[in-house]
């Protein structure tokens, strides 16, 4: 698995990205127990998510409203299967509104730039 970690900082919430190849929700899962392991995103609000496994899409927003959905269309339109990527959001006390979309969606294809896959 791939961390980029403190890519978008904005109004006190920062950002992170990771991802690897998943076979599975089992991959998934302990690909997200590997990431939470480590003390600082085990402090983390939100880990959202998604995978395209088996031709099946799946997500999990993880309170971030929407932000699975966003993952997966990402991921779709980069043709990118059997690969996760999770989305980490440290809350900053401040809404974000529609921003937050953005930095999800920024967060992806730094995630895609920087493994060459997008």
């Amino acid at each position: 698995m791939q961390v980029f970690d403190k890519i978008i900082s904005d109004r006190g919430s920062r950002y992170a990205v990771s991802g690897g190849p998943a076979a599975d929700r089992a991959t998934v899962a302990a690909m997200l127990a590997d990431l939470t392991r480590v003390k600082r995103f085990q402090k983390a609000t939100h880990h959202s998510w998604a995978a395209i496994l088996g031709g099946e899409g799946v997500k999990d927003d993880d309170g971030e409203s929407g932000a699975g959905q966003l993952i997966l269309q990402m991921l779709e339109r980069a043709g990118l299967y059997d690969h996760a990527v999770i989305v980490t959001r440290w809350y900053g006390g401040k809404h974000l509104g529609g921003d937050r979309f953005r930095h999800v969606a920024d967060a992806v294809r730094h995630y895609l730039r920087e493994t060459g896959l997008g």
